[in-house]
């Protein structure tokens, strides 16, 4: 690859530089895109890493725990600013039915994200039998909620539950999980501007931009269609003006497809499915899978690994993110930047 597809990861002084140089979140075309070519380390120390990567034949490491970090650091940075300019506060309600510990996990962290920044964190945890009714109704009531400025519907939820009629309930200016079917219509349409981008997929295109990596003109291939990564993610990926294509359970070739690609998201929730063998020499990988698999030498007895065969892909990708410690980060970051964004446009305030 050109030597603008080795990548550096953000240090302390690009991370002021990105904090002095932001701009409010348009999700466009370039919308995403904070390093830029005007702010990327210098030509010589891509030039160093390029030989240095070269040597070692080892794929550098994504860290998403790394640019989670800058990004919670900014946002709180906002956070302050706004409270002392206008005296507001962002709000992030969370619902939570039934009692998978799974679900719990996930609740907790984000609201431990949440005090970490200076957003304030309601909750609401609701027994497996409650009835959508219910749901439906303390969602209006944080509509109404002028101090909650994001909605978050755990999922999944309980199978008598309608999950597509709970989710539209959710106000279009709240749903700062992306998941509207307007927000996810202007996402795929040319010209439009979603309010909210899904979560995981744009912590994806968002680490792509972090570490300099370009996206124009790539060849690119997301495997899995989900509504809530593969799908956006792919939509996402054509806003950068990558030529994209899915691979899913009805692709007859995709390990022939995820070869050509210059960069790969996978989000197909298989362990280690991608080998060594799908991957192009010098691909990037951005591995959006969490899999528990069997390790007897875990005091768990259990390792999490992605949807790719990382000791595989390191040797022969140029970048890779690791699991744990990739894009899971990532996701809760963007929850909180899209939950400022949210408070910030309710108030008028930039």
């Amino acid at each position: 690859m050109a030597s603008s597809s080795i990548f550096n990861p953000p240090s302390s002084t690009t991370a002021l530089l990105l904090r002095r140089t932001r701009h409010p979140i348009h999700v466009g075309p370039t919308s995403l895109r904070f390093l830029t070519s005007q702010s990327a380390p210098p030509s010589s120390h891509l030039v160093s890493f390029a030989a240095s990567a070269t040597e070692a034949s080892v794929a550098k490491v994504i860290d998403g725990k790394l640019v989670a970090k800058q990004i919670r650091d900014e946002i709180a940075a906002e956070v302050s600013r706004m409270k002392e300019a206008v005296g507001v506060i962002p709000g992030l309600a969370v619902i939570l039915v039934g009692d998978r510990k799974d679900s719990a996990t996930y609740v907790r962290n984000k609201k431990k994200a949440c005090e970490s920044v200076g957003i304030n964190s309601l909750e609401v945890n609701l027994p497996a039998d409650t009835t959508e009714e219910q749901v439906l109704n303390y969602i209006s009531g944080y509509n109404d909620d002028p101090s909650v400025h994001g909605i978050l519907v755990q999922l999944p939820l309980p199978s008598h539950m309608n999950e597509q009629n709970v989710l539209n309930a959710v106000r279009i200016e709240k749903d700062v999980d992306g998941f509207h079917p307007l927000n996810i219509g202007r996402l795929a349409m040319r010209g439009r501007e979603p309010l909210f981008v899904p979560c995981t997929p744009k912590g994806c295109i968002e680490l792509l931009h972090r570490y300099g990596i370009s996206i124009k003109g790539k060849r690119a291939v997301v495997i899995g269609r989900s509504n809530i990564v593969g799908m956006p993610a792919a939509l996402l990926l054509q806003r950068e003006d990558a030529t994209v294509s899915v691979v899913h359970s009805r692709t007859s070739n995709p390990e022939e497809i995820t070869r050509q690609a210059d960069i790969i998201i996978a989000a197909v929730g298989q362990p280690n499915m991608v080998r060594g063998s799908w991957i192009k020499p010098d691909a990037v990988i951005i591995d959006v899978g969490i899999n528990p698999v069997d390790d007897p030498s875990s005091s768990r007895g259990y390792k999490l690994v992605g949807d790719v065969c990382y000791e595989e892909a390191i040797k022969v990708a140029s970048a890779i993110t690791p699991v744990p410690g990739g894009v899971g980060p990532m996701t809760i970051a963007m929850l909180l930047q899209n939950t400022l964004t949210s408070a910030k446009r309710i108030n008028s305030f930039q």
